[in-house]
Order: C-alpha cells, then sequence, then structure tokens
C-alpha cells in the first residue's frame, strides 16, 4: 500500500456509523480531566443561564464520544469495517501508527441529553517521503447528527499517519 492509485481508492471508504447518547457523567469526567473549570461544563443552572439548553461538553469532547455512548442497542445493526480494516494493509507492512492532527468544526455546541449519529468517511489520502522514509496520511471526517432533527453538531476531523 502507499502508491497513489491504492491510496485514492480509500477515498470514500466508510469507517462507522454510530449512534451515541451524550451523558452528564463522562461529559463532567472530562471536563474535569482537561482542566475544564466553566460552569456550563458543571451545573446545569449555570449552563441554563448562559443560554443554553443543556450542560455543554467541553470543546474536544467529541474525540471521546464513541467511548462513553456507544450503547449496543441504539446501533444500527450493520456491522461496518471501521478505519482499522481501511488501514490493515498499512498495518500489515509494520511501521508506526501515529495519530496526526485532530480539529472540530462545531455547528452547535454538544449539550447532555443529545443523542448524535455519527458518520465517518476517509475523504483523502496521500504519501509523502521523508527523510527516506515514507509517511502515509489518511484524513477522516465524522460529521456527528442530532438523532431527532438530522442537523449537524460538530464534524470531527483528523489524520492518521503511517510511517515505514
Amino acid at each position: 500500500m502507499g502508491d497513489d492509485a491504492t491510496l485514492k481508492e480509500l477515498i470514500g471508504t466508510r469507517t462507522q456509523v454510530s449512534t451515541v447518547v451524550i451523558e452528564r457523567g463522562p461529559v463532567r469526567f472530562f471536563a474535569d480531566s482537561v482542566f475544564d473549570e466553566s460552569p456550563e461544563s458543571h451545573d446545569p443552572a449555570a449552563a441554563e443561564a448562559a443560554g443554553f439548553d443543556g450542560i455543554v461538553a467541553p470543546p474536544t469532547f467529541p474525540i471521546s464520544i464513541e467511548s462513553w455512548g456507544r450503547f449496543p442497542e441504539l446501533q444500527d445493526g450493520i456491522e461496518h469495517p471501521g478505519m482499522m480494516a481501511a488501514l490493515a494493509p498499512l498495518i500489515a507492512n509494520g511501521g508506526l501508527i501515529l495519530h496526526g492532527e485532530q480539529s472540530f468544526h462545531y455547528h452547535r455546541p454538544v449539550l447532555v441529553g443529545d443523542v448524535l449519529v455519527g458518520e465517518g468517511t476517509i475523504v483523502d489520502a496521500y504519501a509523502k517521503e521523508s527523510k527516506g522514509k515514507t509517511m502515509t496520511f489518511v484524513v477522516t471526517e465524522t460529521v456527528w447528527k442530532d438523532r431527532a432533527t438530522g442537523e449537524p453538531v460538530v464534524t470531527s476531523r483528523f489524520n492518521i499517519i503511517h510511517r515505514i
């Protein structure tokens, strides 16, 4: 893996479809873990006073959404290949897998009580030479939408780097 044609074939690969529930305990734990002391991330009254419909998740919370609120009974029943299946040909060659860049684009705040559906897709894949080594970049994007309205809430984009 690593030639341009093979990498371009990855683009458009679905990596996930997940439904998650945003719960107060995990949001509070995450906020405390990243030293986010904002009242809106801890206290429902403070969040309401600030104009929110619920406690607000910290800005980087979407990196952990699937770890906290993905319950089997909420899933669509279809087994999606996932990111690791897409990366399997790279991993088979050995080398290092690194989490590169991560970004979040908010359409509105993530709130406790939200039920979100995330659809992940590989949006870019390319290779670069660096100091005699090949570095392959695989960029994924997950759009998390409000299950009730279908409106986007947050788009998470991250880059996985494979170095061999």
